[in-house]
């Protein structure tokens, strides 16, 4: 989230073995698709006439326009890192060097993230699109466009410890899944049934599993990093939506 690989490596399974015989269109489950010195007393005195208030004062002002700027550089890095991912294709067409600043930027959101803790919020719940991934097996870059999913989904409810996996056209296919959380940031993620062609339901293995950790979170943006290593950046399009229980 042939089947494409992008609904289960969003989820970024790892199968410790070969799965079983599946139909051509999912031949292959790996792509099923997320200040070193202390200072000085008098650091902060103008001279050596200052008082313990004028101190206190000079602190608490060379702090406050950091303070202030917290969210709005919080808004601004989001920008950048919406504007860099923009015109490379949900990653297909991105170079090393658009990976790296990618994930850079991504680092750079993921440590002014305003919500500590993910799997306790309801702003995880709901319906979301992929926009940028490092997943090849979600990209298919070595097929033609158009067998390429146009749009992936994943959609998450935490009040059920549910998640559901969706490509568009060309395929149409699905998967659902169990969550397990593992701190309040990171869930464990047990597959159990696809869909072929969104109709057709195929039990998944049992070693169809993977791991999922949410590190950055708001209204309109989430990033998630893969057990695999992958990144993934979707922006939120449906918080009412519910995954099949």
């Amino acid at each position: 989230m042939a089947l494409s690989p992008t609904f289960h490596t969003i989820l970024t399974t790892s199968l410790s073995a070969p799965s079983p015989k599946l139909p051509p269109s999912i031949s292959s489950p790996q792509r099923f698709p997320f200040l070193t010195k202390p200072l000085h007393p008098n650091a902060f005195n103008l001279s050596t006439s200052s008082s313990a208030s004028d101190q206190k004062w000079r602190v608490n002002v060379s702090f406050f326009p950091a303070f202030l700027n917290k969210g709005k550089d919080a808004k601004v890095l989001k920008q950048d890192l919406l504007d860099c991912i923009a015109p490379l294709d949900r990653g297909a067409d991105a170079t090393p060097d658009d990976r790296q600043r990618v994930d850079q930027l991504a680092s750079k959101l993921e440590a002014v993230n305003p919500t500590k803790q993910p799997l306790k919020s309801d702003l995880l719940n709901g319906k979301w699109e992929l926009i940028y991934t490092t997943s090849k097996s979600i990209l298919q870059t070595q097929r033609p466009k158009f067998l390429r999913s146009s749009t992936n989904y994943q959609a998450i409810n935490v009040d059920t410890l549910r998640a559901q996996n969706m490509e568009s056209w060309p395929f149409f296919n699905q998967v659902t899944a169990d969550l397990t959380p593992l701190n309040a940031r990171k869930v464990a993620v047990k597959f159990d049934y696809f869909k072929i062609g969104g109709l057709i339901p195929i039990k998944a293995p049992g070693r169809a599993r993977g791991e999922l950790e949410i590190t950055y979170l708001d209204e309109e943006l989430r990033i998630s990093r893969g057990d695999l290593g992958n990144l993934f950046i979707l922006k939120m399009i449906d918080p009412s939506y519910r995954v099949p229980v």
